[in-house]
């Protein structure tokens, strides 16, 4: 259910616009028809009484055949009238309130004219084709004919209101009104500008969402832009008061995040780098020493602390070095690097791997194959190297011998100076950096590193990078 709703607030709005764009059409629809029916009514109701008060007022002082000469000189199909001795509404109860109170204003309006009974009915309308049919299909008829006849046709064929006169001789008077045609709310006509103002809303809605969470995504493209680059360019403080202000909190976190790293980056750097000067005088002095298993075992001590403190000189200067991006034939930099392994090979030469083109920093990507590398053949003892192309992401896989890593410490031994292996031997157990600083470089060119388990055995290291456009 949830992969069919809608998983971002612009669409998540339009639905709700095009939503209530609909019923509120729907509902002005409706009842714009109600009104229109009850207005209808109403008219049709005093165009009975209008005409009934005018064939009476024509008819009370004739004589009783004068009446039935001056109706048949009056009747049409539509319009029907006779004068006879039974009414043509025989049940003397009206069908609903509006007849009832109809059929006493008549008698009281016309009571003056000697009638002294009115019965009135509704009838349904009779669909028998006229003659008018046939003539709004003629060619050679003017717009205004043609829209006169359309519309007596539909008179003709509409619900009809029946009454019947008694005057004071006992004759009734019985004629036809037929109702007033209520036509479509909408038609074909009409259809096409319903649906070219429904497609300027929506159009104009998706204008407007996109121009007002423009910013937002702009902010959230820098926002991530930050977690992988912390010196990525600040974000453009313009657009609205609240997306300004939005913006300027960001570019000042970023400033206070970017002093407060390099501020610690220096710090690490600087005492790594005022150890060597001890550690250059207790060499030195370590040399005047006679050669004893003594001397030997302080001369390898110093040597681990001279490599410890290039390993954090190395990992806290890395984000304070400035260099520059470029393209970098990454095919040709792997190779390079293998080449210094007699551990290493290639799973795939093919050409089809060549030419491989990324953007990053040189020197800093040369680090993070090469830690990757010597992880592989220092734990792994041989490392399997393939590169391919998918879409715009470059792949580098590396694939060792070793035992691999327990699953639940994958991610754990990116952490800075996290070390599977516990002894105290550098050569065995590292310092726990390599995949550190690795994994920064890579994320500082917009790619990341992964490692998982092999099915064959061994530990799978993938470092992804995006491909130079």
């Amino acid at each position: 259910m949830r992969r069919i709703l809608p998983q971002t607030l612009p669409v998540w709005v339009l639905l709700i616009v095009i939503a209530g764009l609909l019923i509120s059409q729907v509902a002005t629809l409706y009842i714009v028809s109600r009104d229109r029916a009850a207005a209808n009514d109403v008219v049709n109701l005093y165009r009975l009484n209008d005409r009934a008060f005018s064939l009476v007022q024509l008819m009370h002082d004739a004589a009783p055949e004068q009446r039935k000469a001056i109706a048949s000189g009056l009747f049409n199909a539509t319009y029907a009238l006779t004068v006879s001795d039974t009414p043509a509404v025989t049940s003397s109860i009206a069908g609903d309130d509006e007849l009832a109170e109809l059929e006493d204003i008549l008698v009281g309006r016309l009571s003056k004219f000697g009638v002294t009974d009115a019965r009135v009915r509704r009838d349904p309308a009779t669909r028998e084709a006229d003659d008018a049919g046939g003539q709004v299909e003629r060619r050679d008829i003017g717009q205004v004919e043609r829209d006169l006849l359309v519309l007596a046709a539909d008179f003709a064929q509409s619900d009809k209101l029946t009454a019947s006169l008694r005057f004071a001789d006992g004759q009734w008077l019985n004629f036809t009104e037929p109702n007033t045609p209520v036509g479509p709310i909408l038609s074909f006509d009409s259809l096409p500008l319903y649906a070219l103002i429904a497609g300027l809303v929506v159009v104009s809605s998706i204008w407007s969402l996109r121009r007002l969470t423009a910013p937002y995504r702009m902010m959230e493209t820098a926002v991530k832009r930050i977690g992988n680059d912390l010196k990525s360019p600040p974000i453009a403080e313009t657009g609205s008061r609240e997306v300004r202000t939005a913006a300027r909190a960001v570019n000042a976190m970023q400033a206070r995040l970017r002093d407060y790293v390099e501020d610690r980056e220096h710090l690490a750097a600087a005492l790594a780098h005022d150890l060597r000067t001890p550690l250059t005088r207790m060499r030195l002095r370590l040399e005047l020493l006679r050669k004893s298993t003594v001397r030997e075992a302080l001369a390898h001590d110093l040597a681990d602390v001279e490599e410890i403190a290039s390993s954090v000189i190395d990992f806290a200067t890395f984000e304070v070095t400035e260099e520059k991006s470029e393209r970098i034939d990454f095919w040709s930099l792997v190779e390079s690097i293998a080449d210094g392994f007699q551990e290493v090979s290639f799973d795939n030469e093919d050409t089809r791997s060549r030419g491989l083109i990324c953007i990053a920093r040189p020197v800093a990507l040369r680090r993070c194959v090469t830690n990757l590398v010597q992880n592989a053949v220092t734990y792994g003892k041989k490392a399997h190297l393939s590169l391919q192309q998918s879409g715009k992401i470059i792949t580098l896989a590396i694939r060792d011998e070793g035992p691999g890593i327990p699953q639940a410490e994958l991610d754990a031994v990116f952490g800075s100076f996290v070390r599977l292996e516990q002894s105290r031997n550098r050569q065995t157990g590292g310092l726990g950096l390599g995949l550190t600083i690795a994994r920064n470089i890579a994320r500082a060119a917009g790619g990341e590193v992964s490692l998982s388990n092999h099915p064959g055995g061994g530990l799978l290291t993938e470092l992804r990078l995006p491909a130079a456009a």
